[in-house]
C-alpha cells in the first residue's frame, strides 16, 4: 500500500511539471513579451523543436494520465490470476515510465543545447548566433551579453527559461526513473510474488 501511494504521488508530480514546461516553452517565443520576433522567425532554432510544449508537456501529461489509470485500486482485469494481472499492470507502468524518460530526456537535451548555443540576436554585424562558437563560456561572462542589441535582454531571457526547462525536464526524468525502479521491484522482488503453485505441473 505504501509503495502504491508513493508511486501515485510521483505520477501526480509529473502533471504540474508538464504544465510549467508548456508555459516556459511558450514564453521563449516572446522575448520581453514581444510577438514580432516569433512572427519573423528571429528566435533561436531550438525553440522550434517544441521540447517543452510537446515532449516535456503534452506527452508527459499523457504519460502521467496513463500511469494514474494503471495505479487505480480496481485495475483492468487482463488475466484470470490476480498476481498475473498485477504483474501485467506493472509492466505497462514500466513501459509508460520509460516513454516518460525518453520524452523528458529529449527536452533536457534540446534545452541544454539551446542554452549552450545562445540566442539568435541582432549584433553590429546583423542577425546571428554570436555565442555559437563559445561552447557556453558566455554563460559565466555577463560582460559579453551586451553584444546582443536586439531583442533587449534576450540573453538573460534565454538563460533563465532554458535553465528552468532543464530543471523541469530533469525532475521528470528522475521521477520516471524512480517509477521504473518501483515497478520493477513489484515484479521481481517482494511486492508481487509470482510463484509457481505447488502441485501444478
Amino acid at each position: 500500500m505504501g509503495a502504491r501511494r508513493c508511486s501515485s504521488c510521483l505520477s501526480c508530480l509529473i502533471i504540474p511539471l508538464a504544465l510549467w514546461s508548456i508555459i516556459v516553452n511558450i514564453l521563449l517565443y516572446f522575448p520581453n513579451g514581444q510577438t514580432s520576433y516569433a512572427s519573423s522567425h528571429k528566435l533561436t532554432n531550438y525553440v522550434w523543436y517544441f521540447e517543452g510544449i510537446c515532449f516535456s508537456g503534452i506527452m508527459m501529461l499523457i504519460v502521467a494520465a496513463a500511469l494514474l489509470v494503471l495505479e487505480r485500486d480496481t485495475p483492468y482485469k487482463c488475466c484470470q490470476s490476480e498476481n498475473c494481472n498485477k504483474k501485467y499492470m506493472s509492466l505497462l507502468s514500466i513501459i509508460f515510465s520509460v516513454l516518460g524518460i525518453a520524452f523528458s530526456g529529449y527536452c533536457l537535451v534540446i534545452s541544454a543545447l539551446g542554452l549552450v548555443q545562445g540566442p539568435y540576436c541582432r549584433t553590429l554585424n546583423g542577425w546571428e548566433y554570436v555565442f555559437e562558437d563559445t561552447t557556453g563560456s558566455f554563460l559565466s561572462d555577463p560582460s559579453t551579453w551586451r553584444r546582443c542589441l536586439e531583442p533587449a535582454h534576450v540573453v538573460e531571457w534565454n538563460i533563465i527559461l532554458f535553465s528552468i526547462l532543464i530543471t523541469l525536464s530533469g525532475l521528470q526524468v528522475i521521477i520516471s526513473l524512480i517509477k521504473v525502479i518501483i515497478e520493477l521491484s513489484k515484479i521481481l522482488c517482494t511486492t508481487y510474488s509470482v510463484i509457481i503453485q505447488p502441485g501444478i505441473i
